[in-house]
């Protein structure tokens, strides 16, 4: 199957899931397009890191720098990557410098775009002809990622590459395992341009935020694990010969050959758009950097490693985030709010009184910050599991459970109900929600009714990310969103896992191809998985 097939049948199979339920898909986007709109009218969100950006994006427009102002001059920096403050110039090229409406209706058209590929994952990855169908209509209608494309940040963005990079991956295994035709000479021709393309989304991701390379880690990993588990099966058990949704069984060293090619290909190009903006740093800035500084910070600025540090070692929720986490430096640290695992013995004395010195001045100075550094490794000498796996625990538990209204008016305190209950009450709803989109994903995962294919790579990718987001200090429920994606497809799993016929051959099941369940699909589409 020659390159151009591929790409056009990847094309073609997504115009037909649009053609079969044409009416379906028009009304439901229309439906998400209000949704969205509400947002952009009522609750457009512009933070601080969304005027960094602006600025980042107006500065290379209009005077061909990358960088930020400070003092009337523009000064070259790296402590942003260059990835959403490029959409940004793009918008602006095209509908003037500063046009922050024009922005959101951009990421609004991202969003919805996303909800289709969210679709196509979920008719990849999940029995039946309802899955799709039931992946979009939870993505469309989602109001989580529909807040986020009402912001100037660059989540809606990250989300799209991140989903992209899922499904090209997803159709590249479909790709290799039985539908690709063989050459003359008799040897499979791997679906490298969907591996590319799945690369470059994966770049993408990491040149919009460099967490994004946690998305690499865990398709490289997945790719890798099915090199290694294929090699071993070099016959074609007989029973496969039955199977009529199976075209050709490779041999275990093509499929090795294969993945291997598979796995240069997606790391290569991923990694290649880094290079450029190493180049850049490195003549700019005389500095190696390939992403960016962890904490943002210019070279010759003092990174509060040691006040991270002490955060880490009480910090469980998003409220101290605001209230403590976000005014260090420049405010006060109000001990009222503070828990009282922060001022737990032996070091309350010594937390106080570092404490009040701070406050003073509210400077985070070198000496104070080493000062943080030292009473965080008291702490974590008394406490060590507390430290290294009840807190992190926690902080997970918080992002991925947690109201997602930090972009809304609801306080942060919602749970107390003292300022505006309506408010309050509508933290409880996005609540709720939030618990019944992660509770039918993780029952499709262990429940046994969803049959999800390439469960290893969705379920993979999730985990490695939280897992990631159990070593940061603070807790910000919108560093789970770009699982979002992995969660509605599973959560549509879940939803329709009673509504397809399993396939009647179990000899395609029992010898762990992965078909068993697609027969229905495999009838309607013509192309099984």
């Amino acid at each position: 199957m020659t390159r151009s097939t591929l790409v056009s049948r990847y094309i073609s199979n997504v115009l037909r899931m649009l053609g079969e339920h044409r009416r379906f898909f028009l009304w439901m986007t229309l439906a998400g397009l209000v949704l969205r709109l509400l947002f952009l009218v009522y609750a457009p969100a512009v933070t601080d890191d969304s005027h960094s950006y602006l600025d980042f994006a107006s500065n290379w427009l209009l005077h061909g720098v990358y960088g930020q102002t400070e003092l009337a001059q523009i000064v070259p920096t790296d402590t942003r990557l260059p990835g959403y403050p490029a959409f940004l110039a793009v918008v602006f090229w095209i509908c003037g410098v500063g046009n922050i409406r024009a922005v959101l209706v951009a990421q609004i058209l991202f969003d919805l775009v996303t909800c289709l590929l969210i679709a196509d994952l979920a008719r990849r990855t999940v029995p039946g002809r309802l899955a799709a169908r039931a992946a979009f209509a939870l993505a469309v209608m989602c109001p989580f990622l529909a807040n986020y494309a009402a912001a100037v940040l660059a989540e809606t963005v990250e989300i799209f590459f991140t989903v992209l990079a899922l499904d090209c991956a997803a159709a590249a295994l479909e790709g290799m395992q039985g539908t690709v035709e063989s050459t003359p000479g008799g040897r499979h021709r791997p679906p490298t341009v969907l591996w590319a393309a799945s690369g470059l989304a994966i770049g993408a991701c990491i040149l919009l935020r460099p967490d994004g390379g946690i998305l690499l880690v865990g398709i490289a990993l997945y790719i890798a694990l099915a090199a290694v588990t294929g090699v071993f099966h070099p016959k074609q058990p007989a029973s496969l010969k039955r199977c009529p949704d199976i075209n050709r069984f490779e041999t275990s060293a093509q499929r090795f050959r294969g993945l291997l090619l598979a796995e240069i290909i997606v790391v290569g190009t991923a990694l290649a758009p880094l290079v450029p903006w190493t180049i850049r740093n490195f003549r700019t800035l005389h500095h190696f950097q390939p992403l960016a500084p962890r904490y943002a910070n210019e070279t010759e600025e003092l990174a509060p490693r040691g006040f991270n540090r002490w955060v880490a070692t009480w910090m469980v929720d998003y409220v101290s985030v605001e209230e403590i986490y976000w005014n260090v430096p420049g405010d006060k640290i109000d001990v009222g709010k503070l828990p009282e695992r922060a001022l737990d013995e032996p070091a309350r004395e010594a937390t106080l009184a570092l404490i009040t010195d701070y406050d003073r001045t509210q400077d985070l100075t070198p000496e104070l910050d080493a000062r943080f550094d030292q009473l965080a490794a008291e702490r974590i000498r008394a406490h060590p599991f507390r430290y290294y796996v009840a807190l992190p625990t926690l902080r997970v538990t918080d992002m991925w459970l947690r109201p997602r209204t930090e972009l809304l008016p609801p306080d942060i305190r919602w749970w107390e109900f003292h300022d505006d209950p309506k408010e309050s009450a509508l933290a409880v709803g996005f609540g709720l929600l939030n618990l019944f989109y992660v509770g039918a994903a993780v029952l499709a995962v262990i429940g046994r009714r969803a049959q999800i294919r390439y469960i290893g790579l969705l379920a993979g990718f999730v985990l490695l990310r939280t897992v990631f987001l159990g070593t940061l200090e603070n807790p910000e429920p919108r560093y789970t969103l770009e699982c979002y994606p992995v969660v509605i497809v599973l959560a549509a799993a879940f939803l329709v896992s009673g509504k397809f016929r399993r396939s009647p051959q179990p000899n395609c099941a029992a010898h762990g191809n992965g078909d068993s369940g697609w027969q229905e699909e495999a009838n309607h589409r013509g192309n099984s998985a």
